[in-house]
This record gives structure tokens, C-alpha cells and sequence, in this order.
């Protein structure tokens, strides 16, 4: 299974046809920040763009994305924010959008402890999904967070500035809960990978500056790369 994950689009897809063998990945992960301060329609314009080249995506909204992004998403039945998505009996993926709390009232911001919520519940669901396959599979399955805010004090949640302005609450469910792979967002400037435990975590930036992540799932390992 190979999947192709980005995000921080900004309504900028140009990038999106030049991902080698995009049109061939089993599926498209989208990690928020679709749009810049976008509805419904604006969302619908990107995913349009992406759906032509490859129409297996699952997606998040960002903070930079209106709520009404995430409704839109709901109805596309595409949506992995505080979601569980069962892949084939093979992969758990696990969402969380918007972000922690920033300097601009950005449109789509959580609590710590709100976004502590949407994790638990995610994985509540996740753990009734691996429930139901139990006896039919023996292979280990493979989790990834998807979560457009980063776990905080990491490589990938530091501004400019040096400072850490990642999510308390993602990397407290990362501790915990150990997902093997995380795939975040939102700090452009902090494209990288860094590890918490035994969970590796990418931080691709911004697809217009050329960043993507590429997963290939074999035997039930995951095998990362960060372009």
C-alpha cells in the first residue's frame, strides 16, 4: 500500500501534479489548511484539483480553514478530524484538525483540552474498530495520527523565533498511545521529522514549497519518507 500525504495547500495545487506517481497511491492523506480562511466553496475548488488526479483522499481541515470546511468534508464522508478510518484491514488512521490556541484568532482553534477530547475519541473508535477484525487477522496493525497541529517541543513545531507552539494535548496522546507515525503541519518554517518514544513524526511544510510525505506499508511496517 503506498500513500501520499501533504498539506498547508493554501488553495495552491499547482504542486499537487508534479508528486511522482501520485495518480498510482492507494490513497491521499490532506492535512489541513486547504483553504486561507475559506468556506465551503473554496474547499471544493482544491479537492476538485486533487480528486482529478487521484480521487482516494481522506483530509482534515486546519486552523486556517472556516468550520464550514469541516462540514463540507463531513458530507463528503472524506473527514478524519476526532475520526477512526480502518483501511483495509491492514492500516488505522487517526485524525485531529484546527489547531491549539495561536496569537490570530485563527478561525478554526481548540482548547488543549478540546482537542484532548477529539484524540480520546478518535482512539476510542479506532480501538472498537481493530475490536471488530480481531479474530479475523493475526498481523499486527499499523496506526498514523494524522494531526494538523504538532506535538509540542519537538523539531517540527518551532517558529521562526525558535520557540516550541506546538499542541500539549497531541503530544500528551502521543505518549500515551505511541501511534507509530504521526504526520502534522501548520509551522511551514518547521519542515523535519523528530520521534517521541517509538512514534515517528514528519512535518513535510508546505506543499507549495515542494513538501510531501511518502508511506509504504509492507508486512505491516510502515516506511517513511519526507521529500
Amino acid at each position: 500500500m503506498k500513500i501520499i500525504a501533504f498539506g498547508d495547500i493554501h488553495m495552491a495545487t499547482s504542486r499537487v501534479g508534479t508528486i511522482p506517481e501520485i495518480e498510482k497511491a492507494d490513497l491521499i492523506l490532506l492535512t489541513g489548511d486547504l483553504t486561507n480562511h475559506g468556506s465551503e466553496s473554496d474547499v471544493r475548488k482544491v479537492l476538485d484539483e486533487i480528486i482529478t488526479i487521484n480521487p482516494r483522499i481522506l483530509a482534515l481541515f486546519g486552523n486556517l480553514d472556516r468550520k464550514s470546511v469541516n462540514t463540507c468534508l463531513d458530507q463528503l464522508d472524506i473527514n478524519l478530524h476526532g475520526q477512526a478510518r480502518l483501511i483495509g484491514s491492514k492500516l488505522l488512521i487517526l485524525g485531529v484538525g484546527g489547531s491549539n490556541p495561536t496569537p490570530f484568532n485563527t478561525p478554526s482553534e481548540f482548547s488543549e483540552k478540546e482537542l484532548a477530547t477529539l484524540l480520546q475519541g478518535a482512539w476510542k473508535k479506532g480501538s472498537n474498530l481493530l475490536q471488530q477484525i480481531e479474530n479475523d487477522t493475526s498481523n499486527k496493525i499499523p496506526t498514523i495520527l494524522v494531526s494538523h497541529p504538532p506535538p509540542y517541543n519537538t523539531t517540527t513545531d518551532r517558529v521562526r523565533s525558535g520557540r516550541h507552539v506546538g499542541s500539549k494535548a497531541v503530544r500528551t496522546f502521543i505518549e500515551q498511545h505511541q501511534p507509530d507515525i504521526c504526520i502534522t503541519g501548520h509551522i511551514h518554517e518547521s519542515k523535519g521529522a523528530d520521534r517521541i518514544g517509538n512514534t515517528r513524526i514528519y512535518n513535510p511544510g508546505m506543499l507549495q514549497h515542494g513538501g510531501w510525505v511518502t508511506l509504504y506499508l509492507k508486512h505491516s511496517q510502515l516506511h517513511v519518507t519526507l521529500q
